[in-house]
């Protein structure tokens, strides 16, 4: 298929193949297993497929899509080989991210606007969040960026430490109070300095605890009316960080999330250490979200702009 000419550099897609290479291996043991025997791609195979999907963690709903999308196949090509499926699966899984407007993009870049950037990144405890914005920093400021980073996570000292080190390591100005500062002060602070700066770009950490909703929705809402009165339309992107190795729970965080404030994007990280890969696809789908970045190693580096057709084209490999 066209859709799949090779778009990243050499190095890229060798650490990307090697970050799914856990999702790969089990996904392909359990096809195997599901089609041993059969030539095929009858009713009996697509059940058992289904039952691969789900395991896989792409979610039920995205599962179905996927068996519909190519029962319709088998219905109009009348036979179909199980030696073919995996072409197949590559094809229908793409299509059905192709209608995403989303995951298409190869480079750290962000739109041209007379002001900074804002991207304000959202997420709870543990899932890779600070990680992400030091790993996002270094990748702005290599393509040539002027990075800011707030720390508005003033809920854990660690948080700020942690942020402090990723600033410290990418040379890139943080701006920070002390713990248990009102965070919504240190985003306007923020702000105010990128712009004395005429810094491109602006990474704004939150806080990341989910016990109480109603509480996590004022407070976000809170830094956003802030920043406005710096910025009138920012933040002008919200970026969601989801753990992949958690499987379904990411699912469930996408939710909590998506219903406590405006979600624009996503960042799925810890792919490298899990079979669980398949959750990126059915995230994509189920919230119509784009996903923007991956993270597939611990590296610098290993943060990777999301790009549907090489992911596709990695994990079906």
């Amino acid at each position: 298929m066209s859709l799949f000419k090779k778009i990243f550099s050499k190095e890229k897609k060798e650490t990307l193949d090697k970050g799914l290479e856990k999702s790969k291996t089990s996904f392909f043991d359990k096809l195997s297993k599901a089609v041993a025997g059969k030539s095929k791609v009858d009713d009996d195979v697509l059940d058992d497929l289904e039952e691969v999907l789900v395991t896989s963690d792409v979610g039920v709903n995205t599962t179905l899509k996927i068996i519909e999308r190519i029962e319709q196949r088998v219905a109009k090509d009348k036979y179909l080989g199980t030696d073919e499926l995996n072409q197949i699966l590559r094809e229908e899984i793409a299509g059905l991210l192709s209608e995403i407007d989303s995951g298409n993009a190869t480079q750290f870049e962000v739109p041209e606007r007379s002001g900074p950037h804002v991207i304000m990144v959202v997420g709870v405890n543990g899932v890779g969040k600070t990680t992400t914005i030091g790993k996002l920093a270094y990748q702005f400021k290599k393509a040539g960026k002027k990075v800011v980073l707030g720390a508005a996570d003033t809920f854990r000292a660690a948080a700020i430490d942690q942020l402090q080190i990723w600033a410290d390591r990418t040379d890139v100005p943080i701006i920070k109070q002390s713990m248990g500062s009102d965070p919504a002060s240190v985003a306007f602070d923020t702000l105010q300095s990128a712009v004395n700066q005429n810094a491109d770009v602006v990474l704004i950490d939150t806080a990341g605890r989910l016990h109480n909703k109603v509480n996590l929705m004022n407070e976000l809402s809170k830094v956003k009316r802030v920043m406005q009165k710096v910025i009138p339309d920012a933040p002008h992107d919200v970026l969601l960080v989801l753990d992949g190795s958690t499987g379904q729970n990411a699912f469930e965080q996408a939710k909590q999330f998506t219903n406590a404030t405006e979600v624009t994007s996503l960042a799925v990280t810890k792919l490298d250490g899990t079979a669980k890969g398949g959750v990126v696809i059915g995230i994509s789908d189920q919230f119509k979200i784009p996903v923007k970045y991956i993270g597939v190693g611990e590296g610098v580096e290993d943060l990777q702009v999301f790009n549907k057709f090489e992911f596709v084209d990695s994990f079906f490999k």
